[in-house]
């Protein structure tokens, strides 16, 4: 339904069904990022390599971030009714903005360290280790912090609503969203997928390479496509396009539900993140895989 000038839509959708997103999304990111933390910290002490450092940041981030998540189940549950401070809106804001591109870059880092190891061998041994890596997470965790900074400006209540963007100044929220939708969503994008695409042709092309890497490869760059499909690309996306409406006084209740499910989607990020965990590092799949034998060799673990 498309109005100019009209109401605002109905929230009984919203409030139905995201405060049970975001309850699951909280039990699968806690269990699922703690246990997968613990197995990395314990499992992988003897072998701390750059793909640790990497995993080990984009867990924690994903922890913090769901213990967030209580604030906007309440929010939701009661239709948007905001029952704590500003201060404590603009932090979960801030929080969501930060784990969201948390996420995308570090996977970003994830694929890059990849690609290195696998189509640059020699390179990788030789000049790079954990310590770039840590270099690396630390630049990421700065420069997630500062783009996503803004949002405690413009985050805020407006009639008793947790809103991201609560000012009516649009000149700068508009161009906001478009420096996020690309800093953090578009070249992230392509730096990922050039680097998968370098991966798949060498994997391709390598008869030495053995099949479980192979499914390796195939497992984790199929992860990345549903996450940037269902979460990262809709989310910035309909967030523009919801705003555009807004800005031009026009509601639109299937833009505006389907971007607060986008929402919702974008959290689903790091309920997906183990499943990284498991494709990259075979401690923790043999972890998970508990049945099989501990003896059995690497090709029987295809």
């Amino acid at each position: 339904m498309t109005e100019r000038n009209s109401s605002r839509c109905d929230d009984t959708f919203k409030s139905q069904l995201l405060p049970y997103i975001y309850g699951v999304e909280l039990c699968l990111a806690l269990v699922g990022n703690v246990f997968a933390l613990w197995l990395l910290v314990t499992k992988e002490r003897r072998n701390w390599h750059t793909g640790v450092v990497f995993s080990c940041n984009l867990a924690i981030s994903d922890i913090l971030y769901a213990l967030t998540l209580p604030l906007l189940i309440i929010h939701y549950a009661r239709r948007k009714g905001w029952p704590f401070p500003e201060a404590v809106c603009k932090i979960e804001r801030f929080l969501f903005s930060c784990n969201l591109y948390a996420s995308i870059y570090f996977i970003m880092c994830i694929s890059v360290n990849r690609y290195l190891a696998i189509v640059h061998p020699f390179f990788t041994r030789k000049h790079v280790n954990p310590k770039h890596a840590k270099i690396a997470s630390l630049l990421v965790w700065m420069v997630v912090a500062i783009i996503s900074s803004p949002i405690l400006s413009f985050a805020g209540l407006r009639k008793v609503r947790c809103r991201s963007f609560s000012n009516r100044d649009e000149v700068p929220k508009y161009s906001y969203r478009i420096f996020m939708a690309i800093s953090g969503c578009l070249v992230p994008f392509v730096v990922t997928f050039a680097s998968y695409f370098g991966v798949i042709w060498v994997v391709l092309k390598n008869a030495n390479i053995t099949t479980l890497e192979k499914r390796k490869v195939a497992l984790i760059v199929s992860l990345v496509c549903v996450l940037y499909a269902i979460s990262f690309v809709p989310y910035h996306i309909l967030q523009i396009w919801h705003f555009h409406l807004k800005d031009k006084k026009i509601t639109n209740c299937t833009v505006d539900i389907a971007y607060q499910v986008s929402k919702g989607l974008a959290s689903l990020n790091m309920c997906l993140h183990p499943i990284l965990y498991t494709a990259v590092f075979d401690s923790i799949r043999t972890a998970v895989c508990c049945k099989r034998r501990s003896n059995e060799s690497p090709m029987s673990l295809q």
